[in-house]
């Protein structure tokens, strides 16, 4: 398994399994296989909605000994609507609390959206909406300071909560504001990437700023069918370039993009249910990808973005809220 180095010192698993849109019934049984499997990462979110059900996986394999808590990376994300200094805390405590854990290695603000704050006890977690009971419900802006929220975030890492900050879907602009003021800078910057949006610039900003990158989406497409966010047409895992690239090394088109992303030098984050599909994908570090292969892949680049809250949350949640452009 190869590593990324954060800025501290530490290192996280290239590699690690993102739990966005795994099934509440399948979440445990998932991370206990994906542990067995040899997976040490894992990529997680209050808006997930199965933090709880991730907790008793890694209770389960920590209680059977097959791993230890300081084993696992373990990555949460803030939700919009507690961006509010106050709500952090609070909000990281239920994370914790759901996840089982008494610390977080890594905690990010999800978007750079702040919206009006939903109470746990109301819902959990609270979604886009304030009010879904509305006819005709909208996300609700609470506009707070990136940096307001970011101080409490510091804090969690003085109290010992979490051992390290970042963001996700992040831009190279708001990151150099945030920088210009953080007292301790992002360590991790998570954002959509693959070969259809391969984000050059945004990696070489992160890299000569001493932040690391995970690509979520590694795969492209994949995770947005069923979401009527992608085209069949625009499936990177049946594009004839990767098709004859993956046939050349005798791999999968799937390795042969996450192969690409960790060459790139970021760490990925596939989602998986399937077992097999958990094995392959860790599978990509016994070959190589040349020079040309990894530039004829970038060529692929259309600046792609799938998950673009521009586009769905218009769709979605009634309300246009670009954050991109």
């Amino acid at each position: 398994m190869e590593k990324i180095q954060l800025k501290s010192g530490r290192v996280l698993d290239s590699i690690g399994l993102g739990l966005w849109k795994i099934e509440n019934k399948k979440t445990a049984s998932v991370v206990e296989t994906a542990i067995q499997l040899g997976y040490r990462h894992f990529d997680s979110a209050c808006d997930y909605g199965n933090e709880i059900e991730t907790g008793q996986g890694i209770a389960a394999s920590i209680a059977s000994g097959l791993v230890k808590r300081e084993d696992l990376w373990i990555t949460s994300k803030l939700w919009n609507s507690y961006h509010r200094p106050e709500h952090v805390k609070p909000a990281l405590l239920k994370s914790l609390k759901d996840l089982g854990v008494d610390y977080l290695d890594l905690y990010l603000i999800h978007f750079p959206i702040s919206s009006k704050f939903v109470p746990f006890d109301e819902r959990y977690p609270p979604g886009w909406f304030s009010n879904p009971e509305d006819s005709h419900p909208i996300v609700e802006e609470d506009p707070v300071p990136i940096i307001e929220t970011w101080r409490a975030m510091e804090q969690l890492v003085e109290d010992g909560l979490v051992k390290e900050i970042g963001v996700c879907n992040f831009g190279t602009s708001l990151i150099r504001d945030l920088m210009s003021q953080a007292k301790i800078p992002p360590a991790m910057l998570q954002v959509e990437m693959h070969p259809y949006l391969t984000q050059e610039k945004l990696t070489r900003f992160c890299k000569e700023s001493g932040i690391a990158v995970t690509a979520f989406s590694p795969l492209g497409a994949q995770s947005y069918f069923q979401l009527n966010m992608a085209e069949q047409s625009e499936s990177l895992i049946e594009h004839a370039t990767v098709q004859s690239i993956a046939q050349s090394h005798d791999k999968s088109a799937a390795q042969v993009l996450l192969r690409w992303g960790i060459q790139r030098g970021t760490s990925v984050v596939p989602k998986s249910s399937n077992t097999d599909r958990l094995r392959e994908n860790l599978e990509i570090f016994d070959f190589e990808l040349s020079s040309a292969e990894m530039a004829s892949i970038s060529e692929l680049n259309r600046n792609r973005r799938f998950n673009d809250p521009g586009d769905f949350c218009e769709s979605a949640f009634n309300t246009f809220f670009p954050i991109y452009e």
